[in-house]
């Protein structure tokens, strides 16, 4: 046998899963078809840390409350951006108040811990600056907002140096059971493995079913400019008059979000119309981006119902996956642990790899390290004050960045104010010396979205 597990898929719950079986004496790989890993998190590298409160079904409310646990050892085990940032659900009618409340008993009887429903009165308290008719809130103190890009990196790296080969670039064609297993065929390579688990949406004859994701409507959303002076301490929800969720908080990067979770393709002039009735004093000129996306809210579920074939499959698409991750990966490591019989290693390193962050270090802290390597000294950034030795070490890492947004993503370069105007030119030009390609090679995020087509002209020799 190649492998003793295959995993499919290399998002952030393949990596998390990675993570969870690199602690025992396996021999595992993870099959991800694009440049990069994690790739299905927000462009804003932003999300939420829920509770489960909000959740109707009792199986994913677990599941949340259970990732929210994890997330928090993890925090400082793996020294990840994270905000502690209670939450407040507000009702500002009737019928929303009389739907909060049976929220709220929902939630006494889940035993999820430290919420309150507050009057108006007591809201106000907390949020002075609020201005919304406030019938009744629920609040909590679980909540809080994370980099899901960075928790995907760390659970990659860690499970990269505890022996997981991961092939990237790779997509599978098909997978065959075999007496003792499966053979899998990508466009590469053929592989054996005794067990698969699929955290894609493909199917592959084996499911039995071809899985859909049906969206549920679209999250429409600002980023807004680091020193807006309407924000909210707290991360806040509530609903307007056609039951649109209208919600905003803090980034871990100190921008602002505001957001509408809709039914319907709502233009840009319509979101922040919907947008400002949340976030009072809020201009166009305090906007940095507006993002779109499909917002899903269905069922996730780990099925492993072909288990005694050596098959898990991972279901479902939800708003609330990073907050979920950590958990469905536990509980698929559990599984494979009872199938496999398998032993944790002796030897397990559970410490990520240090990263520098040149803009967050101390003027002692950067001549140290520019002493070290003078990169660190060549600024490329200058909005965000990202560095060439930081760009370097995100490409030079395991799982190294090969595309302008896998850069960005890692080290924060082209996501400040310019939009990448001023070094879009100059990570191109270091990711083709470093990768030895031709800069016209190099791509935003994948295979088409080559952002230089040609050179002007041509030189063989200067």
């Amino acid at each position: 046998m190649d492998y003793d597990v295959l995993i499919l898929g290399g998002g952030l719950i393949g990596c998390a899963v990675a993570y969870e079986l690199s602690k025992y004496s396996l021999n595992i790989a993870l099959i991800e078809k694009d440049y990069d890993i994690v790739d299905d998190v927000t462009l804003i590298n932003s999300a939420i840390i829920y509770d489960g409160i909000q959740c109707e079904n009792n199986i994913m409310s677990k599941l949340q409350l259970m990732g929210n646990n994890i997330i928090q050892d993890l925090v400082s085990k793996f020294n990840l951006p994270y905000k502690k940032c209670d939450s407040i659900i507000i009702a500002q009618n009737e019928k929303q108040k009389n739907y909060l409340e049976k929220v709220y008993e929902r939630a006494i009887k889940r035993g999820v811990p430290n919420i309150a429903l507050l009057k108006g009165r007591d809201v106000y308290n907390l949020e002075p600056n609020l201005n919304l008719d406030v019938k009744n809130a629920i609040y909590s103190q679980n909540t809080g907002v994370i980099c899901p890009y960075d928790l995907g990196i760390s659970y990659g790296e860690i499970a990269f140096d505890n022996g997981v080969s991961f092939k990237l670039e790779e997509i599978v064609e098909d997978i065959k059971k075999i007496n003792r297993g499966f053979k899998v065929v990508t466009n590469k390579n053929k592989f054996t493995c005794r067990m698969v688990i699929n955290t894609t949406p493909e199917d592959y004859n084996i499911d039995g079913f071809k899985e859909s994701h049906n969206k549920n409507g679209y999250l429409k959303y600002f980023l807004i400019e680091k020193g807006f002076k309407g924000n909210f301490n707290n991360i806040i929800f509530t609903y307007n008059e056609n039951d649109e969720v209208i919600y905003g908080h803090s980034t871990v990067q100190g921008n602002y979000i505001a957001a509408v979770k809709t039914k319907d393709d709502i233009s840009y002039e319509e979101c922040y119309k919907k947008v400002s009735s949340l976030i009072h004093g809020l201009t166009p000129d305090d906007i940095n981006s507006f993002y779109e996306s499909e917002f899903y809210d269905g069922f996730m579920a780990i099925d492993d119902s072909l288990i005694d074939k050596g098959y898990i499959k991972v279901t479902g698409k939800n708003f609330a996956e990073v907050t979920m991750a950590p958990s469905i990966a536990k509980i698929i490591r559990e599984t494979v642990e009872s199938n496999l019989k398998c032993k944790l290693k002796s030897d397990f390193n559970d410490k990520p790899r240090e990263i520098y962050r040149f803009r967050e270090m101390t003027n002692e802290e950067r001549s140290k390290i520019i002493s070290l390597d003078k990169r660190y000294g060549k600024i490329v950034c200058t909005c965000n004050k990202v560095t060439e030795g930081e760009i370097l070490d995100a490409i030079r890492r395991p799982l190294g960045a090969r595309t302008v947004e896998g850069i960005k993503r890692r080290t924060g370069a082209c996501a400040g104010s310019c939009k990448g105007a001023q070094c879009t030119n100059k990570i191109i030009s270091i990711l083709a010396r470093e990768t030895n390609k031709k800069m016209t090679d190099i791509v935003k995020d994948s295979k088409n979205s080559k952002i230089l087509l040609n050179r002007i002209k041509e030189f063989d020799e200067i």
